[in-house]
C-alpha cells in the first residue's frame, strides 16, 4: 500500500512561485522576440537554426564582397572603354590627315599644319594611354609607376616611348567562387612599345610631312594600331558582359540567402502578439492563484 507524501503550505507556495516564474519567463521571451524581431535570442534557443543562420550570414558577406568586386571591375572597364573610344576617334582622324598629306597639291605650310595636328593627336593618345582609375593606371597591369608610358629622348634627341607595365601581369576581380575577370588592358598590345608604338608611328608621319615626303606609306602601320584598339575594345565588351551576368546572378543569390535567413530567424509578428496576449492572461491567472495560496496566515490555521 503506497503512502501519499505530506503536502504542506510551504510546498504549495513553492510550487505556485515556480509556476509564476515560468509564466513570467515565457512572457519575457515573447516580449524580447517582438522587440527584436527575431526568435533567436541566444544560440541555445535553437542550435541548429543558429548554425544555419551563421552559415547563411557568411555566404551573404561573401556575396556582398563579390558584388563590390564586380562594381569595381565595371568601373575599370568603363574607364578603359572610354579611353579606347577616344583613341579610336583620334586614330581615325590621324589616318584622314595622313591621306590628305599624300595629296601632292598641298604646299609646305599646309603640310606643316597637318604635321602639327598629328603631333597633337600623339599627345592626346599618350594621355589616353596613361589613363588612371583611383590612382591606378588601367593600361599597365600591376605596375605602380603612376604612368603606363614615359617619354624620353635618345642620343640623337628623338623622342622615345617606354612602356612601364609588368610583363604578363593583369588586374583580376573575383566575382564568384570560381569566376575571375580581368579588368585592366595590356597597354603594349594596344599602343605598342618603343619604336613600334603608335606614338613613334605618328612621329614618323609628322616628320615625313615636314620633310615633304609621302606619309601614306605608313597607313598600314596606322591600320595595324587601329585594329589593335578595336580588338581590345571587343575584349573589354566581352568581359563587361561577364561582369553584368555575374552581377545579376549575385543579386539573385543574395536575395535567396536573405529569404532563407529571414525564414530561420524572423518572427511571425501576428503569431507572437497572439501568444503574448495568451501568456499575459495565463500570467494574470497565475498571479491570482498564487495570491490565494499565499493569503493564509497563522490565525487562519488556529481557527
Amino acid at each position: 500500500m503506497s503512502m501519499l507524501g505530506r503536502v504542506t503550505q510551504q510546498t504549495v507556495q513553492a510550487s505556485s512561485l515556480r509556476n509564476l516564474q515560468s509564466n513570467l519567463s515565457r512572457m519575457a521571451t515573447l516580449q524580447a522576440q517582438m522587440s527584436s524581431g527575431t526568435k533567436l535570442q541566444l544560440p541555445s534557443d535553437d542550435p541548429s537554426a543558429t548554425s544555419d543562420v551563421m552559415r547563411l550570414n557568411a555566404s551573404a558577406r561573401q556575396l556582398d564582397q563579390f558584388g563590390r568586386n564586380a562594381s569595381d571591375g565595371t568601373s575599370w572597364l568603363t574607364t578603359i572603354d572610354t579611353a579606347l573610344s577616344s583613341t579610336t576617334t583620334a586614330l581615325q582622324r590621324a589616318r584622314d590627315l595622313t591621306v590628305q598629306g599624300g595629296n601632292g597639291a598641298y604646299g609646305l605650310t599646309s603640310r606643316q599644319a597637318l604635321a602639327t595636328e598629328i603631333a597633337g593627336i600623339r599627345d592626346d593618345l599618350l594621355k589616353q594611354a596613361n589613363t588612371t582609375f583611383l590612382g591606378r593606371t588601367v593600361f599597365a597591369g600591376t605596375a605602380n609607376t603612376g604612368a603606363a608610358y614615359t617619354v624620353g629622348t635618345d642620343a640623337s634627341g628623338n623622342p622615345t616611348y617606354t612602356f612601364n607595365g609588368v610583363a604578363g601581369s593583369s588586374v583580376q576581380r573575383q566575382v564568384g567562387t570560381d569566376t575571375q575577370v580581368r579588368v585592366d588592358s595590356d597597354g603594349a598590345a594596344v599602343f605598342g612599345n618603343g619604336t613600334s608604338s603608335v606614338f613613334a608611328t605618328l612621329d614618323t608621319i609628322a616628320s615625313t610631312l615636314n620633310a615633304g615626303g609621302d606619309p601614306t606609306q605608313y597607313l598600314s602601320q596606322l591600320d595595324g594600331h587601329l585594329n589593335a584598339v578595336t580588338n581590345e575594345a571587343a575584349s573589354v565588351g566581352s568581359r563587361q558582359r561577364v561582369l553584368d551576368a555575374s552581377t545579376a546572378d549575385l543579386t539573385s543569390a543574395s536575395q535567396t540567402v536573405k529569404t532563407q535567413t529571414s525564414g530561420l530567424q524572423d518572427i511571425d509578428l501576428a503569431e507572437v502578439i497572439m501568444q503574448l496576449k495568451s501568456q499575459e492572461v495565463a500570467y494574470q491567472g497565475a498571479l491570482g492563484a498564487t495570491g490565494r495560496v499565499l493569503q493564509p496566515t497563522l490565525m487562519d490555521f488556529l481557527k
